[in-house]
This record gives structure tokens, C-alpha cells and sequence, in this order.
């Protein structure tokens, strides 16, 4: 192959190696629901009867994990132990969840998932049902 053609190939291909090394981190979109499992998403369970186009997608053009655990049957623990990595009952909540107007169970300064993604330039938010202290 001349020299001019392999310099005009690196040419043409050279952005697409740049466009790779400024890609900006991926999207991150956490999932949480209550009384859904696995096999409620087609992608994971065909056999389902309820169809779910829109979570199929996500399964298919992202990451999918099929084998977690709940450190909780119910929601305030749950949600406290994905925030913050600590078994959910370590808190003052030992039972049922928490009250619209009781004090958060995490504190201010402990770090959360969303936390920690934002000191590496993530924008976060939360979105629907919260449960873990009306502050």
C-alpha cells in the first residue's frame, strides 16, 4: 500500500480515536423497585406476560445486573444500604420505614453513591419515591 494511502486511512481515522479519548464518562441510571424482580423485564424472562419495551432497551444497550440482593424487605432500609454501602440496619430504623416528617437516617456528612459520583464529575439527581427523611 503507497504511503499517501495509509496517511490518508490515518487521516479519516484519527477523529474517531479522538472522539474515543474525550468521551465523556457513561450515564449511570439506578433502578430501584419495589416488588419487581428479575423475571418482570422480557429481556431477563421472556416467558413474561407484561411487556416492557422501554426497560428491554435499557437491558440490551446497557449494562444489566441479574444477581442482587435486598439487605431489607422493605424500602427505607433498602434505599439506605445502596446509598451509602452500609448494611441498612445500621441505623436508628430497625423496623418498618421512616415517617414524612422524622430526621434523615443519613447524616450530612456521610458519603452516598450520588456523593461520590459527583467528586467524579457526575451530575445526579434523584427522582420518585424517597423514604429516608423528608430533609
Amino acid at each position: 500500500m503507497p504511503q499517501k494511502m495509509i496517511l490518508i486511512i490515518l487521516f479519516c481515522i484519527s477523529p474517531l480515536w479522538l472522539q474515543a479519548a474525550e468521551q465523556e464518562q457513561p450515564n449511570i441510571v439506578v433502578i430501584l423497585a419495589d416488588d419487581f424482580g428479575v423475571g418482570d423485564i422480557q429481556a431477563h424472562y421472556p416467558e413474561n406476560k407484561i411487556p416492557t419495551p422501554y426497560l428491554d432497551r435499557l437491558v440490551r444497550q446497557g449494562m444489566s445486573f441479574t444477581d442482587a440482593h435486598s439487605g431489607s424487605a422493605v424500602c427505607t432500609p433498602t434505599r439506605y444500604g445502596l446509598l451509602t454501602g452500609r448494611y441498612s440496619w445500621r441505623t436508628r430504623l430497625q423496623e418498618w420505614v421512616v415517617a414524612a416528617y422524622e430526621p434523615p437516617l443519613i447524616s450530612s456528612d456521610r458519603l452516598t453513591l450520588p456523593g461520590l459520583l459527583q467528586k467524579q464529575g457526575y451530575q445526579t439527581a434523584c427522582i420518585g419515591k424517597w423514604h429516608l427523611g423528608w430533609q
